[in-house]
């Protein structure tokens, strides 16, 4: 009997996970499974990137994520009755599900974030559409409620997610680590899914891709909790069985319960989630009554090139490149782009806030006459093709800096235009270097720090980027520590 993994673990799930995600995709593959979800805790950070590689290896990749449920709501935040959280594992099976867990993983973070990023009861309930929710692993509601001799909690909880997921949406999860009370829990919760004819699923807690890699992974959680590895008390998983168990192990432990297996297959079926990009999503600009947004750009140009070329205007030199700029421009659908950013800068100039366009937007009489850029691509011979080309797709991209010191003032236009919920700054991911990781690995494992700093002294300078643990390993001397 096959299976498929749906509780699942990456290294986005920030020093816990241990699975990188290509490797684990090519895993997956050596392993003959067809599907895979992804379920990092309380984030979506790397649903892309699992995206993309599961395709590129033809396997069926399932969007989720390992929500914290408040303790009691998401604005709750007392230090005694609220800094515990619950854990809910949920998976998308079609892109309204996608969509409200995007919208459950946002509100987490900027509304209910207290140590963990949570979202609460009511929340869910919100947004359940499109979901498949299962009762969770030992973290979760239901399984501490049988834990703690709470059957009737148990009910109660189990009759909530059943009224709001429906018979259908909602999975009794079984789990099987080396845990003590583990094999007592998945019997309970058994027996309390009967009264229910409840769906069972077998999962594997996965927090990295081979079973060799568990040390690996208890040095991440020890940077992460700041312990060592000699600490007793450190936080640790039970043993090394969170990793990518094959189909016929996964097939041995849950004999008893096949169905448990075979439903896994059920959900990576129904799950269906198109993250392939069709076309170009642009926000709304609004056009003064009479226009399109062909016809404003349009008349916008040929006011700024009036303006910059005076009598050369109407000449053929000047306004043929305008009209070829134009439709381009139109036929590719960036009307809209263009006046998204010549808006910016007009608001910029308005209220006297310096700015500057980079890149090869220099290379359009547009970009030109709307004021964006400062530089004449006639007169400089600059080709507008480097900026926007009918024969490659691509959005334009034209990068506009302002002054620190008044660049709030354009994010709040731009919030005020578009909406609070329409902008958003872009995300960066702050990594490791190679210098401080081999620091914290040291420290975990107690080594002195005279010791490393010797090694880590030796780690060569890359120019243009970061410099990796394969760079060090091409230094001579390094190999040698």
């Amino acid at each position: 009997m096959s299976f498929a993994h749906l509780h699942v673990h990456t290294e986005y799930s920030l020093l816990d996970g241990f699975s990188n995600i290509k490797k684990l995709v090519n895993r997956v593959k050596e392993l003959n499974m067809n599907s895979i979800a992804i379920t990092d805790h309380g984030t979506m950070f790397g649903v892309m990137d699992f995206y993309k590689a599961a395709k590129a290896e033809g396997i069926k990749p399932i969007i989720g994520v390992e929500a914290y449920m408040a303790a009691r709501t998401m604005k709750d935040k007392d230090s005694k009755l609220d800094r515990t959280s619950s854990h809910l594992l949920l998976l998308a099976e079609n892109e309204i599900g996608y969509k409200n867990l995007l919208k459950i993983s946002s509100a987490a973070q900027t509304e209910g974030f207290y140590y963990y990023p949570r979202i609460d009861h009511d929340f869910l309930a919100a947004h359940a559409e499109g979901l498949i929710c299962t009762s969770g692993c030992m973290s979760a509601e239901i399984p501490r409620a049988l834990l703690d001799e709470n059957p009737d909690e148990a009910v109660r909880r189990m009759n909530w997610y059943y009224d709001v997921f429906g018979k259908d949406n909602f999975f009794v999860e079984l789990q099987q680590h080396n845990i003590k009370e583990i094999t007592d829990l998945n019997k309970s919760l058994v027996n309390l899914g009967a009264r229910y004819a409840a769906n069972y699923i077998a999962t594997n807690d996965v927090h990295y891709i081979n079973q060799g890699d568990a040390r690996l992974q208890e040095i991440l959680l020890a940077i992460q909790t700041q312990t060592t590895l000699a600490d007793p008390d450190r936080m640790q998983m039970s043993d090394d069985s969170y990793y990518l168990r094959t189909p016929e192990e996964m097939s041995a432990i849950f004999a008893e319960i096949p169905e448990a297996l075979s439903n896994t297959l059920l959900i990576a079926e129904r799950c269906n989630v198109d993250l392939g990009f069709k076309g170009y999503h642009l926000p709304d600009f609004t056009v003064p009554e009479g226009y399109s947004a062909e016809s404003y750009l349009r008349a916008l140009c040929e006011e700024g090139l009036r303006k910059k070329y005076k009598d050369d205007a109407a000449t053929p030199r000047v306004h043929d490149r305008l009209d070829y700029e134009l439709s381009v421009v139109h036929t590719m659908g960036f009307d809209a782009y263009f006046l998204i950013v010549w808006d910016l800068c007009r608001f910029a100039r308005e209220n006297e806030i310096w700015y500057n366009a980079r890149g090869s937007a220099a290379g359009s009489i547009i970009a030109y006459t709307l004021d964006i850029t400062r530089v004449d691509p006639l007169e400089h011979a600059l080709i507008f093709e480097r900026f926007l080309n009918p024969g490659r797709v691509s959005m334009p991209d034209i990068d506009l800096d302002f002054r620190d010191d008044r660049r709030s003032q354009m994010l709040a236009y731009c919030a005020q235009k578009y909406g609070d919920d329409k902008v958003a700054q872009i995300i960066t991911f702050g990594t490791m270097g190679t210098k401080a990781a081999l620091r914290d690995v040291a420290r975990v494992m107690e080594i002195p720090l005279a010791e490393i700093d010797k090694v880590a002294k030796l780690v060569p300078f890359v120019s243009g980027r970061n410099t990796t643990m394969k760079d060090a390993l091409e230094v001579a001397d390094f190999k040698k520590v």
